[in-house]
């Protein structure tokens, strides 16, 4: 008889995680791990294939991991995801392999995620079996940031043959993984195993490179790279262009983020990057960043968080877990709400005045257009803001890259394969697509490695 529902996660209790940093969910034990991996029906059409990004042969890894045989899980994983701890921990599985999953259209889904992440973890553990690259072509490839795209491209390529060497412009790498997800979603720690897999297959990794300052990509072709992969990725953040951004509590929630997860500012003074955090914080937005810097500022202190957005639940892009998780450790949601201009005094941050909204006809996104009623002014105490209302690429790149051709949007224009308007030059990720997940720019990434190969198979 099939289980109906899936095999809990054990987590953390809310009330002791909000004062530390340490991963939530605690993942599953062996098992638990086999149990859930029994609920797979092993479907001979693999929906959940389908809806994979990377398309991991989900029903062969689970099928092992019900045996109990994880090592060949994580073989079967490997074959076409090289970051499965971090897919399991971030990805939209219930939109993506999990929300077309055969069960799922009378029970719940399949743990496809929580088991992904369980069998990296094991291999983590137990030891990573190494992989050998075939012999080299002795063809050189550039990649330009080693988030999830450019470590997903840069494998690949490795492994057809390729030297690969990847150009990142912090002082580590990882990218958005690194920079953008809180250590109590993503442990640094995973990431860091996980790029320490590349550098073991022989990928090259150099830090603290600003292409389009430090070495431009045609400075790259000229010291003999014959293709380079741009995955910059969406770094850069977007404001709400009201008065008073600018005092002092106010953020992006890229900085906010960024002096947190990458520089360590929960663990000051033994990391000297400290970041003020008021008593009242009001965090706005309503996805995955804004519920990763709501949480991030209780566990820094804050007496109360109040996320503002200026949709309703509904409408929210968080994914569900993260909402939940949020909603838990004591993060207030205000929906149908919209700042309009901060205030303080001698520079500092003190007020929010607000507007109530409703919704009307849906916008190019597809989502009711949040529409301000009049009147409906209203002021709350606010001593640190966090604008959370998404990125958009930095132009530094396709700027000093001639004849490479951007929308107006400040994205690369590339085809699926990742092939732009610049021969040898491939594109993929947020820098193509905008911000979007963890496993889309993975699958950029594949796609863009596999036109790489024949690129160079080519003559090119």
């Amino acid at each position: 008889m099939i289980r109906e529902a899936q095999v809990p996660m054990r987590e953390q209790d809310p009330g002791s995680r909000v004062h530390n940093f340490s991963e939530v969910p605690l993942g599953y034990s062996e098992e638990e791990a086999r149990q859930e991996a029994g609920r797979c029906l092993k479907c001979k059409t693999a929906p959940c294939v389908r809806g994979c990004p990377v398309e991991v042969d989900i029903p062969e890894f689970i099928g092992h991991v019900e045996t109990g045989d994880f090592r060949a899980a994580a073989a079967t994983i490997k074959r076409t995801n090289n970051l499965p701890a971090v897919c399991g921990r971030v990805c939209p599985q219930e939109v993506q392999c999990q929300g077309v999953c055969t069960l799922g259209k009378k029970f719940e889904p399949c743990g496809i995620g929580r088991l992904e992440r369980f069998v990296a973890d094991w291999e983590l553990e137990h030891g990573i079996q190494s992989v050998e690259p075939p012999p080299p072509t002795g063809r050189r490839v550039a990649v330009v940031g080693s988030g999830p795209a450019g470590l997903t491209c840069a494998a690949d390529l490795r492994l057809l043959g390729h030297e690969v060497t990847v150009f990142e412009a912090l002082h580590e790498p990882g990218g958005v993984l690194m920079y953008g997800i809180p250590e109590f979603r993503l442990p640094k720690a995973v990431v860091a195993q996980e790029v320490e897999g590349l550098r073991r297959l022989g990928v090259g990794i150099e830090t603290n490179v600003v292409v389009g300052k430090t070495v431009t990509v045609d400075g790259l072709f000229a010291e003999g790279f014959e293709a380079v992969f741009v995955g910059s990725g969406a770094g850069l953040p977007r404001f709400l262009g009201i008065p008073g951004e600018t005092l002092i509590g106010g953020y992006s929630a890229n900085e906010f983020l960024t002096r947190v997860n990458l520089m360590r500012a929960w663990q000051f003074p033994e990391y000297d990057t400290p970041v003020r955090i008021g008593s009242q914080v009001a965090v706005i937005g309503g996805g995955n960043v804004a519920m990763d810097a709501a949480r991030t500022a209780l566990r820094l202190g804050a007496e109360k968080v109040t996320v503002l957005y200026r949709r309703t639940r509904t409408e929210m892009p968080a994914r569900v877990e993260e909402i939940h998780h949020a909603q838990q450790e004591g993060v207030e949601m205000e929906f149908l709400v919209n700042p309009v201009q901060l205030y303080g005094s001698d520079g500092v941050l003190g007020e929010a005045e607000c507007l109530r909204m409703e919704l009307g006809p849906p916008d190019d996104s597809g989502r009711r257009r949040p529409v301000p009623i009049a009147g409906s002014e209203f002021v709350i105490n606010v001593d640190t803001c966090v604008v959370a209302v998404g990125n958009q690429p930095h132009p530094l790149v396709p700027r000093t890259t001639p004849g490479l051709e951007v929308s107006r949007r400040g994205t690369v224009q590339a085809d699926e394969t990742g092939s732009t308007s610049r021969s040898g030059v491939f594109a993929g990720g947020d820098i193509v697509t905008g911000a979007a997940t963890v496993i889309s720019a993975m699958g950029a990434g594949k796609q863009a490695a596999a036109a790489v190969d024949r690129y160079l198979g080519a003559g090119g």
